[in-house]
């Protein structure tokens, strides 16, 4: 079922992963998995510890900040900053189309200093487009 789309070298995003996506994730290099949907969402799906586990059983490391439906927070923000930091090699970031963990990406970039029209131009060519948070890329973004 993957469906992992590039934003850039290092960072894809995904729909919600199935166990088996973490085995596909890990034959192409990526090194870390970040959940951005919170548990319950989908009962059917697998959960945030299935996934950690599968990380885990695959060598490959695991973190979540999960973004529900009311929007995005500072703390989440800057969590995503750090674990992009501190992260070594590939990273794939999911939640239940991707939209989230490229919002998260996107407001994470802005924050360490990327241009918002950059940005944009990079989520647009992986397909998801940013102008729902686009005011909040531009006030995070450095002027």
């Amino acid at each position: 079922m993957s469906n992992f789309r590039k934003l850039t070298e290092n960072i894809m995003v995904s729909q919600q992963l199935a166990l088996s996506d973490v085995a596909a994730a890990a034959e192409l290099g990526v090194a870390l998995i970040i959940n951005n949907r919170p548990d319950g969402e989908d009962p059917d799906a697998p959960q945030g510890d299935d996934i950690a586990a599968a990380t885990a059983a695959a060598g490959l490391n695991y973190a979540a900040i999960p973004i529900g439906h009311s929007g995005f927070s500072e703390p989440q923000v800057d969590a995503m900053v750090a674990v992009l930091e501190q992260a070594e090699g590939p990273i794939l970031a999911y939640c239940r189309s991707g939209t989230r963990s490229t919002f998260l990406w996107a407001l994470a970039e802005a924050k360490q200093g990327g241009d918002p029209a950059t940005i944009a131009h990079t989520a647009a060519q992986a397909g998801y487009d940013v102008s729902p948070i686009r005011a909040m890329i531009d006030m995070l973004a450095p002027r």
